[in-house]
């Protein structure tokens, strides 16, 4: 595939940091009971898939919008892809930006843009020449087969699509990190199937870092290499997905396991994704 010519950061060295790391992260808010996240750890190795579980409450979204730095944390350490991210001033902190894709529950697609307009944004955010967005949004529609749906507005679109288009504008700067938060709720079980291969697809295709924050234990267990458990704030357990799934060491763990429905058969079809040709930008 032709290479683009869009923005990447310079390559770094992993090898003295996982692709996510944090260290001793805690966050209050202001009139609040108790911390939304209290000395919380976590690492992701480069080319895995982790998950966040937990109840409602636990502190999951919390934590996803401290890495991705959308929150200030009031103490503890977050590392990105090498680069101390509590460490930034603003100016470098939206420079590094470039490295993480975000899916948030709601999507925030923009209503009034299209399709490719939704895609394009965070390149235009990024000074990307116009003729490269371009290209890039293009391959990026024909990627998630929805390259039929670029003149279309948000509204228009099922909520698969409309999850699709998330996800591509998450990718469209080759991020080395992307976090996916409740990336299957509210969809019914096919779709919920599709999305959990989606991000299995890009995962294996793109070698990057997936970070989902979830509460449905079962759906995602087979999807994620490992798990870290929350409960109000805190981790309660964290290991590799099938070790959790068959041996739970926290009350927490087995009261989601036992509220969980089954899993959902999921197809090995790449559901519309080119996924042999998708490569880093």
């Amino acid at each position: 595939m032709e290479e683009r010519s869009i923005p990447r950061n310079n390559p770094i060295s992993l090898s003295a940091f996982p692709t996510i790391y944090v260290h001793g992260l805690t966050k209050r808010f202001a009139g609040a009971p108790a911390a939304a996240l209290n000395d919380v750890n976590l690492e992701v190795e480069m080319g895995t898939i982790h998950g966040v579980l937990g109840l409602s409450g636990a502190g999951k979204s919390t934590l996803l919008r401290c890495i991705a730095r959308l929150e200030k944390p009031d103490a503890g350490e977050i590392r990105i892809a090498g680069s101390d991210w509590t460490s930034l001033s603003d100016a470098e902190l939206r420079r590094e930006r470039g490295k993480m894709g975000i899916v948030f529950q709601q999507l925030h697609l923009l209503s009034s843009r299209t399709v490719a307009a939704n895609v394009a944004l965070p390149l235009e955010l990024h000074g990307t020449p116009r003729l490269a967005i371009s290209s890039r949004v293009a391959e990026l529609l024909e990627w998630f087969g929805i390259a039929d749906k670029a003149a279309e507005f948000p509204a228009q679109l099922s909520g698969g699509q409309r999850q699709r288009v998330a996800l591509a504008r998450a990718l469209a700067t080759g991020p080395r990190v992307l976090l996916a938060d409740e990336p299957t709720s509210a969809l019914d079980p096919e779709t919920r199937a599709s999305v959990l291969n989606t991000l299995n697809g890009i995962r294996d295709r793109l070698g990057i870092s997936i970070l989902i924050i979830t509460h449905d234990l079962r759906s995602t267990a087979s999807l994620c290499d490992s798990v870290t458990i929350l409960d109000a704030g805190r981790v309660v357990e964290t290991g590799a997905a099938d070790q959790v799934l068959n041996r739970p060491s926290s009350e927490v763990t087995r009261r989601m396991l036992a509220y969980s429905q089954a899993p959902s058969a999921q197809s090995n079809e790449s559901h519309h994704l080119h996924f042999e040709e998708i490569a880093q930008p």
